[in-house]
């Protein structure tokens, strides 16, 4: 009865371990989608300003069909 309940506490602790790291990842997870999610609203943000510059600094080249067609 004694090695069922060593074995009973064995498990309880491990178990404790183991919902302790699981938090800790979630909560890891949690702070690299936020870094995701702002690097992401950054190169949205660039993109649109060197789409911007560009349009700003490309000639008007009129769009023509080459003369081979």
């Amino acid at each position: 009865m004694v090695m069922q309940a060593d074995r009973l506490t064995t498990v309880e602790m491990r178990l404790a371990e183991q919902e302790r790291t699981i938090e800790e990842l979630s909560a890891q997870l949690a702070e690299q989608w936020k870094v995701v999610a702002r690097m992401q609203k950054k190169l949205d943000t660039l993109t649109e300003r060197f789409l911007a510059v560009e349009e700003q600094v490309a000639p008007d080249i009129p769009v023509t069909k080459p003369p081979h067609w």
